[in-house]
C-alpha cells in the first residue's frame, strides 16, 4: 500500500498519557537547559571580563607611575632617564613612544627596554600606542610574544607637562603582562561550569521524569480503573446477556411456556441489576468518588436490620449480637455486611440443602459470619478478595467490595475455616473508643 494511503495505528489512552509524560519531561529538561546554558554563558563571560579588568588595572598603575617620572629637557624634548633610573624598563617592560613633531600619527620609540622580561612584536606595540593616542584613553589588546606566549598589551597616552585642556596626547607608554595563568584559570572555570551544566541538565531531566510521572499517575490510575470496570462489566454481563438472548429466541419459537419465560427473564434481570449495582459501587469506591461519611453507629442494630431485609427464603440465619458502637459510614458497612451474608447464603451450603448461617457481633466491632458449607476453595485462598476469584461461579465483587470497605475504615476482613467445616469471614471495624 502506498505510504500516503497508510494510516498510523491509533494510540490507546494509556499510550497517549505516557507520550504526554515524555513530552512533559522533554519540555522540563529543555527549559532547564536553556536557563542553565544562559547562566553558564553569563558566568564565563563575566569571569573573562573580570580577569582582564584586574590585569588592566595593574598595568594602568604601572604606566601611571612611569608617566609621573617623565620629564622634558631645556629644549622641550622628552627625557626618560629619570623613569629608566627609578623604575627600570625591563620588568615590567615599559616602552615609551612619542609623536614626531608636526604629525598626528607618526610614532617613534623614545625608550625601549634593553633586556625585557617579555618581548612583543613591534607592530603590536605600535598598534596599542596608536590606539591610545587616537582615542585619548587607555587601550588594551590580547596578543602573543615573539616566543608565542599569550600576553596583554596595555597602552596609556601621556601629555606634555605644560599641556592645557584640549591638547592632544604627545605619545603613549606601553607595557606587557603574561596572561597564561589567568587564561588557564579561566579555561578550568569554563570546563567546570560546562560540566556542572551537563550534570544539572541530566539531573533536571531525571527530576522532570519523576515529576511528570507523578503528574500523570492519577490519569493512568483512572484509565486502569476504567479498563478494570469495563473488563468487569464485559466479563460478568456476557453470560446473563447470552442467557437472556437464548431465552428470548426460545420464546419466539414458541418452545417454552410464556409464564416460565417471564419468570426466568425476571430472574436474569434481577441478577444483572445486582451485578451492575456491584460494579458501579466498586468503581465509585476505587475511584474515590464514594467518600466515607463517618459517624457513630450501632453495629449490632445495623447487622440485625440487614438480616431482616435480606431475602432468606428457606435459609436460616441466626444473629447473636452484643451492643457495639463503631465510627463508620452506615451505607458502606451495610453493603459490606449484606455482601458477606449474600456470599454465605449462596455458597455456604450443599446443593439442595438450605443454608445455616450464624452471625456474631462483638463489642470490639467484630462481625463474624459462619456457614456450614463446603468451606473455602484451596485454589483461591490467597486471592479470595480479588474480583473474579470467589471460586463459586460468581464474580467475587461482593467480597472485593466488603474488603475495600473494611480497609477504607482502618479495619480488616479475613477468611478462615469455620468450626462447622464451612467458611468464616471476620469483619473488624474501629470502635468509637
Amino acid at each position: 500500500m502506498p505510504a500516503r494511503f497508510r494510516r498510523s495505528r491509533p494510540l490507546t489512552p494509556t499510550a497517549r498519557v505516557r507520550r504526554l509524560r515524555r513530552r512533559i519531561t522533554t519540555l522540563f529538561a529543555l527549559t532547564s537547559a536553556v536557563g542553565l546554558v544562559a547562566m553558564a554563558v553569563l558566568a564565563i563571560r563575566s569571569d573573562d571580563a573580570r580577569w582582564r579588568e584586574q590585569l588592566d588595572r595593574t598595568m594602568d598603575a604601572d604606566t601611571s607611575w612611569a608617566m609621573g617620572l617623565l620629564e622634558t629637557d631645556e629644549s622641550g624634548r622628552l627625557d626618560t632617564r629619570v623613569m629608566a633610573d627609578t623604575m627600570g624598563t625591563g620588568c615590567p617592560p615599559l616602552t615609551v613612544l612619542s609623536l614626531t613633531p608636526g604629525t598626528d600619527t607618526d610614532l617613534v620609540v623614545d625608550r625601549a627596554p634593553p633586556r625585557p622580561c617579555l618581548s612583543a612584536r613591534p607592530t603590536d606595540v605600535r598598534e596599542a600606542a596608536a590606539a591610545a593616542v587616537r582615542d585619548e584613553e587607555a587601550s588594551a589588546f590580547d596578543r602573543r610574544t615573539t616566543h608565542g606566549e599569550p600576553v596583554r598589551v596595555f597602552a596609556l597616552p601621556f601629555y606634555w607637562p605644560d599641556a592645557v585642556e584640549g591638547d592632544r596626547p604627545q605619545g603613549a607608554i606601553v607595557t606587557l603582562s603574561k596572561t597564561s595563568s589567568q587564561g588557564a584559570d579561566h579555561r578550568r572555570l569554563t570546563w567546570l561550569v560546562s560540566g556542572g551544566c551537563v550534570a544539572l541538565m541530566c539531573l533536571s531531566a531525571a527530576v522532570g521524569h519523576v515529576l511528570s510521572g507523578r503528574a500523570v499517575r492519577p490519569a493512568l490510575a483512572a484509565l486502569d480503573q476504567q479498563e478494570a470496570f469495563l473488563a468487569d462489566a464485559a466479563h460478568d454481563l456476557r453470560t446473563p446477556a447470552a442467557s437472556l438472548r437464548t431465552l428470548s429466541e426460545t420464546a419466539l419459537r414458541g418452545e417454552t411456556d410464556g409464564t416460565e419465560v417471564l419468570r426466568r427473564t425476571l430472574s436474569l434481570a434481577q441478577g444483572m441489576g445486582r451485578l451492575v449495582d456491584g460494579l458501579l459501587t466498586r468503581a465509585r469506591l476505587m475511584s474515590g468518588t464514594a467518600t466515607l461519611a463517618r459517624e457513630p453507629l450501632r453495629l449490632d442494630q445495623l447487622v440485625e436490620d440487614t438480616v431482616a431485609d435480606a431475602p432468606l427464603g428457606e435459609h436460616r440465619v441466626t444473629v447473636r449480637a452484643e451492643e457495639a458502637i463503631v465510627v463508620a459510614d452506615p451505607d458502606l458497612v451495610r453493603r459490606a455486611v449484606g455482601n458477606l451474608l449474600g456470599n454465605a447464603l449462596v455458597h455456604g451450603h450443599a446443593p439442595g440443602v438450605p443454608a445455616d448461617v450464624r452471625i456474631t457481633v462483638a463489642r470490639d466491632g467484630t462481625v463474624t459470619v459462619d456457614d456450614a458449607g463446603p468451606g473455602l476453595p484451596p485454589q483461591v485462598a490467597g486471592a479470595l478478595f480479588e474480583r473474579f476469584r470467589s471460586g463459586g461461579g460468581s464474580t467475587g465483587l461482593g467480597l472485593s467490595i466488603a474488603s475495600w470497605v473494611a480497609h477504607a475504615h482502618g479495619g480488616s476482613l479475613t477468611a478462615a475455616a469455620g468450626e462447622r467445616g464451612g467458611a468464616r469471614f471476620t469483619l473488624r471495624l474501629p470502635t468509637s473508643a
